[in-house]
Order: C-alpha cells, then sequence, then structure tokens
C-alpha cells in the first residue's frame, strides 16, 4: 500500500513538471512568435488553436467558439481554413482555387474576399467546440497562465511535503520499535544487584 501511494506520488509530481514545463515552453514560444514576426497564432507542431471572433461564418461556426486548426500541405475548395491580415485573424471557407492563389468568403458574407496566395494560409480547421471561447481566451491571458503555473507548482510542493511527513513517520515508528526493544533487553538481563552468598562446605566423614 505503502509503495502504491509513492508511485502515485511520483507519477502526480512528473505530470506536473511536464504541464508546468509545456505551458512555460509554450509561452515563450508564443510570446516570441507574437512579438518579434507579428505571428497571431503559432503553429507549433503544424497546430494551433483559436478562438471565432466575429459571426462571418455563422452558422456554422458562431462568436466564441474554439477551432482546432491543422496545417496542410494543400487546400482544396470547400475547405474552411484560417489566414492572418495585419494582426487579425480571419476563418474563411475557400469557394475558389486558381493555381497558387485562392478565394475566400465568410458564409455570412455577400462578398467574396480578395485573392490570396495559398501560402498566406495557416491551416484547415478541423474541429471546433461551441461557446468556450471566454475560458480559452482567459487561459492563453498573463494572468491565467500564471494561475495555472500557481496551482500546478503549489500541488507540487504539497506532494513533497506530504513525502516527507510521511518520511518523519516513519522515522519515528523506527525510533519507537527500536526504543522498545532496547527496554525489553534491559528487563531480560540479571540484575546487578543481586547478591549471592557462597554455601558452606559440609565436612565429610572419615573413615
Amino acid at each position: 500500500m505503502l509503495e502504491n501511494k509513492k508511485k502515485i506520488q511520483r507519477t502526480l509530481r512528473f505530470v506536473l513538471l511536464a504541464i508546468v514545463s509545456v505551458i512555460f515552453g509554450f509561452g515563450v514560444y508564443r510570446w516570441n512568435a507574437q512579438s518579434l514576426t507579428g505571428n497571431v497564432m503559432p503553429m507549433p507542431f503544424g497546430m494551433g488553436i483559436g478562438v471565432v471572433m466575429s459571426g462571418s461564418m455563422e452558422p456554422e461556426l458562431s462568436v466564441d467558439d474554439v477551432i482546432f486548426v491543422v496545417e496542410r500541405d494543400t487546400y482544396e475548395v470547400g475547405d474552411v481554413v484560417v489566414f492572418q491580415q495585419k494582426n487579425v485573424l480571419v476563418v474563411h471557407k475557400i469557394i475558389e482555387k486558381n493555381g497558387e492563389e485562392v478565394v475566400t468568403q465568410g458564409t455570412a458574407n455577400n462578398v467574396p474576399d480578395p485573392p490570396m496566395k495559398i501560402s498566406l494560409i495557416k491551416g484547415e480547421v478541423v474541429f471546433h467546440i461551441d461557446k468556450i471561447g471566454g475560458v480559452v481566451t482567459w487561459l492563453k491571458s498573463p494572468m491565467g497562465t500564471i494561475v495555472i503555473l500557481g496551482v500546478a507548482v503549489a500541488l507540487l510542493l504539497y506532494s513533497y511535503s506530504l513525502e516527507k511527513e510521511e518520511k518523519d513517520e516513519k522515522d519515528e515508528r523506527l525510533e519507537q520499535i527500536k526504543r522498545e526493544i532496547a527496554a525489553l533487553k534491559g528487563n531480560g538481563e540479571p540484575s546487578s544487584d543481586c547478591h549471592c552468598e557462597q554455601s558452606e562446605e559440609i565436612p565429610r566423614n572419615e573413615v
């Protein structure tokens, strides 16, 4: 039971350290991408997450929907794609493809967008979750990142404190056992205050 508990604690610490490392690493990566290159949606490993900010893709996508974007080698008519215009991300559908250029349009818009190069597309929307954009936006904010890191570090320290308490209790039990063994040994030894009188020799009759 104790060994299983230790394994659980070690696994918990490993997971928490991994979470802290991933959040810190992604935060640094995103900050570098946004501040140095102006990339609003970093795509580590060819994947990204965004939040829909307008209703141009209604009813397919709504405001505050979270979208998961995957980079593709090629894009075709009908794909819902994400591209960046200045410092703004746009989520529209490809309605026309001409060689290395595509034309996109929001399903709720009356006019298409100007033609653009396919290389400007960040990726295709492959999945979305309705109406949780506010939570994701907060988690991606500096305050959200600080809160997550703080909780992870607190849980990590709590795990170490539990292990230290268990070690102290184990050491105390060992010391108690040693004291009990020493007491038992002391009770089993002959008393040093015992004085034994020498018996007198009985004289033998000589024949």
